[in-house]
């Protein structure tokens, strides 16, 4: 089955963590969606604009597989603000959907109370989210259907960590190795 995967992009986005989520997941033929809160050309925290493919609020996330949110400042705040945003992350949790943050994004996740007992995120950024649970030792951390990462220079494993949720060991392997990785 073609798995479906929501990129929402907040202004203020990291650009490197939010384009590797995107591009890694579409070399393993996933189809990935760029969805933006408010506008479809949205800026990243660096000037890089990024064109959006639909408005988040306009999309059917029910269809979705999987929602993974880049984090940059203010992008993760502007996320952990969002109504429609919060009320997705609220209703894939309460499906046991994979749900997926990086960098300072897990805040956002923290603020619809989806984190469970382990995450990881920026360095320093954890004392932003009053959660117990914090694990700087490990650069991506998967617990139950919450996957979390560091931050730009993770971005990548990341993306192959949530490759591998989604399309099996051999095809993150694969991937890794085209990539120059494994």
């Amino acid at each position: 089955m073609h798995k479906k995967v929501i990129v929402p992009l907040a202004e203020g986005f990291e650009e490197i963590e939010a384009l590797s989520i995107v591009d890694i997941l579409r070399r393993a033929n996933v189809e990935v969606s760029i969805a933006a809160l408010e506008s479809l050309h949205v800026k990243g925290a660096h000037g890089v604009i990024v064109v959006a493919d639909a408005f988040l609020a306009d999309m059917d996330a029910s269809t979705y597989d999987m929602i993974a949110l880049p984090g940059g400042l203010p992008g993760a705040t502007n996320l952990a603000k969002d109504a429609t945003l919060q009320g997705i992350l609220k209703a894939f949790d309460a499906k046991k959907k994979a749900i997926a943050a990086i960098c300072a994004a897990p805040y956002a996740l923290h603020t619809a109370g989806v984190l469970k007992k382990r995450y990881t995120c920026y360095p320093g950024f954890h004392t932003n989210i009053a959660h117990e649970g914090y694990d700087a030792s490990k650069r991506v951390v998967v617990d139950e259907n919450i996957t979390t990462s560091q931050g730009p220079s993770t971005a990548m494993l990341f993306a192959l960590s949530l490759v591998e949720q989604l399309c099996g060991k051999g095809v993150r392997e694969q991937l890794a190795k085209d990539l120059l990785l494994g």
